[in-house]
């Protein structure tokens, strides 16, 4: 009946969707009228909606909007739309750019996302809480049956009371081992022992068995799922393997048979990479555009100062180790490298990198470029290949990276990028390079793509007044 009830919901969900998606472009479209009424007719611009429903129903069902949210907090749902209007918003500018950049209004496009994303989340979230205050007073709820009776079980228990508007009642818990059978758990009963499970889920209303096993204990399974299948009983595991605080748990299947549970070291999800993948390419392009406008003054400006060529292209190491050439322009004498060795016992770091703040090898135009991070521009043409991000940790030299210590190294479980945390915290005055690993793996922990923003804006000021690197 719950699962009937989930099809016939998710259909409507569909229809009104729909129904928002069109709503919103007639909405943009007479908001546009009114503020700037040079639009064409109407009927020029429905044909987007050809493009834009199929792919907001696929990033729609992509990021589980069409699955159950009860468990969903309202950011979760806000921003998962955010991520669908982002992603589909790019997808289809981009087409519209080819089939009719010169008719179609970039406002009213750029209405239609504001209209769509707003109507879709006030939609949701008033469905959600509607939900969640019937599922409070005992209606659409979901009874489970949980087998453990340890601390993941309790657990469980103490989540699933926290969060009344989920909608979903402990009937009992089954106990796993034992000779005595405990009375009660958490306040619930202990309706018997895993033997007698499917009796239980006879006599009981049950929606869903939820297994609590602790790894020391493993009870053979598989017998009860294919039975409890067939009463059309929902059964879930709650898998109690390792425990690591730094990693991030994934449960998926490879090539739709075998169950992996993998172990992430940071926190990216496929989505969220294509997302940040998407905005590297646009900044690229921009960036890449500025640097064609400041190429031949750049130029000049090095070729008067000193002989050697425009270009710095180095090794460095960059996502688990793969090597690529960085590129900058170059802002020290040519000898600059093998002048290194002498100035070792200067360095200022302490740690597995070289920097001093008054450095012989350093040019004069090279001071202003690293001054307003200009010799950094070439590093957008790495970025568009591929080999860095706009937004990451500092790219090592290999022998930076033959002393990193065990912890080091995770830092470049990432694409490097043109800035990073470091580079937007006061990089001058940071001295230990524990200090900089820390930053950037707080970075790693704590990734978003609002994260990126805020630290390109920050870029952005700081390059403005004049903070760079010396």
């Amino acid at each position: 009946m719950l699962r009937q009830q989930a099809k016939l919901f998710n259909k409507l969900s569909i229809c009104v969707d729909t129904f928002i998606i069109c709503t919103s472009l007639l909405l943009a479209y007479h908001v546009r009228i009114f503020f700037n009424g040079n639009l064409l007719p109407l009927d020029n611009y429905l044909w987007v909606l050809v493009i834009v429903i199929p792919i907001w129903f696929y990033l729609l069902k992509l990021n589980g909007l069409y699955s159950s949210i009860r468990r969903w907090s309202i950011f979760d749902i806000v921003s998962k739309l955010f991520n669908v209007h982002l992603l589909g918003g790019l997808l289809t500018a981009s087409i519209i750019y080819f089939v009719d950049r010169d008719q179609y209004s970039r406002g009213l496009y750029l209405a239609f996302l504001g209209t769509s994303f707003l109507l879709l989340s006030l939609v949701k979230v008033i469905v959600r809480m509607g939900l969640g205050f019937c599922r409070r007073r005992g209606v659409n709820t979901r009874h489970l049956l949980i087998v453990g009776t340890r601390e993941k079980a309790r657990r469980l228990h103490q989540l699933v009371e926290q969060h009344e508007a989920w909608g979903l009642v402990v009937a009992g818990f089954v106990q796993v081992g034992g000779a005595q059978v405990q009375d009660e758990v958490e306040g619930h009963k202990v309706l018997g022992q895993v033997d007698e499970l499917l009796t239980i889920c006879k006599t009981k209303r049950i929606d869903e068995v939820i297994f609590c096993l602790p790894k020391d204990f493993i009870v053979d399974a598989e017998a009860y799922l294919q039975e409890l299948e067939e009463l059309g009983v929902t059964v879930r595991m709650v898998l109690d393997f390792y425990d690591f605080s730094f990693y991030r748990r994934e449960l998926s299947f490879f090539h739709d048979e075998l169950p992996i549970l993998t172990y992430h070291p940071k926190a990216f999800e496929g989505q969220q990479l294509f997302v940040k993948r998407s905005l590297d390419i646009l900044g690229a392009l921009c960036g890449l555009g500025i640097t064609a406008i400041l190429f031949p003054f750049i130029v000049m400006a090095i070729k008067s100062d000193s002989s050697g060529p425009i270009f710095f292209g180095q090794q460095r190491i960059g996502e688990n180790g793969r090597t690529f050439r960085c590129w900058k322009f170059r802002s020290m004498f040519v000898d600059a490298e093998e002048r290194k060795k002498e100035l070792l016992a200067q360095n200022e770091m302490n740690g597995a990198i070289f920097k001093i703040k008054d450095d012989p090898r350093i040019t004069k135009v090279g001071s202003f470029l690293r001054k307003t991070s200009l010799d950094e521009l070439p590093q957008f043409w790495n970025v568009l290949k591929g080999d860095m991000s706009l937004v990451g940790t500092r790219p090592p030299t290999p022998d930076e990276v033959a002393q990193y210590e065990n912890w080091h190294r995770r830092r470049i479980s990432i694409k490097p990028g043109i800035t990073g945390m470091w580079q937007t915290s006061g990089r001058n005055r940071i001295e230990d390079f524990d200090e900089i690993v820390r930053l950037d793996l707080h970075y790693i922990d704590n990734w978003s793509i609002w994260l990126d923003i805020l630290i390109l804006f920050k870029t952005v000021k700081a390059v403005l007044v004049g903070s760079g690197s010396y």
